[in-house]
């Protein structure tokens, strides 16, 4: 990803310098805004499904895709032993700086093994698309240590091509509805245009299934988001 957008913002809002948003672009929606002090949440703040994933989390525990750090902080804070990634060379540098282990790392070139591979905040969407979730998850499944496990959130965003009668309209000219195409925007950084995958639950479970992973879901709210946990 070209332009560390969301490392500039986060920097920012670390060194005190907040003063406008990441503007997201997308295949699907009109523009919106992520805002930097989310990004930043308490664990007051967080929502029930990422205060249940941390609930989940035991032993050696890879966050993947850290951002600020907000979740590997509430984990060091309880005791884990958590270690945080993230492609953000400057989210990497917030999150060293608020007290946490992390390395500007590519979750596809990690060795080493772990007992809990966290992915919040849709991490899957990493994978792209249904071909690239394959990749993603036999990838994780090779980092996990006997007993290991895997949580991560998703939502099936069906619901985005639904019409006024109920019915669900599906461009039959893309391979699977949850593969979006994004670009986010800060100040005078654009990043290129990248692929992001939103999955609903049963076509997760099938391609997990594939890999002799197990799927449970252990959360689902009203807007369609849910948690699972996936192990060998």
């Amino acid at each position: 990803m070209s332009n560390d957008v969301v490392g500039a913002a986060l920097l920012d809002y670390y060194n005190g310098k907040y003063s406008v948003d990441i503007t997201v672009k997308s295949s699907i929606s009109e523009d919106d805004v992520i805002g930097i002090p989310y990004l930043f949440r308490s664990e007051k703040e967080l929502s029930e499904l990422e205060k249940l994933a941390l609930k989940h989390c035991q032993g050696k525990t890879l966050d993947v895709g850290a951002g600020s750090g907000c979740h590997s902080l509430i984990l060091k804070e309880k005791g884990i032993d958590i270690t945080a990634i993230d492609i953000s060379k400057g989210a990497v540098e917030v999150i060293n700086k608020r007290g946490v282990d992390a390395e500007c790392i590519n979750f596809f070139d990690v060795q080493e093994h772990y007992d809990t591979l966290l992915f919040l905040m849709n991490g899957l969407g990493l994978s792209g698309d249904l071909e690239g979730l394959s990749v993603f998850l036999k990838k994780a499944k090779s980092l996990l240590n006997t007993n290991g496990q895997i949580l991560l959130d998703s939502s099936d965003i069906k619901y985005m091509f639904e019409e006024e009668d109920g019915s669900v309209w599906v461009d039959l000219n893309r391979s699977y509805y949850g593969e979006v195409i994004y670009q986010m925007q800060y100040k005078d950084l654009i990043t290129d245009k990248f692929s992001w995958l939103f999955v609903d639950f049963k076509k997760l479970s099938e391609i997990a299934a594939t890999f002799d992973l197990k799927t449970e879901l252990i959360f689902e709210d009203e807007y369609n988001q849910y948690l699972v946990k996936i192990k060998a």
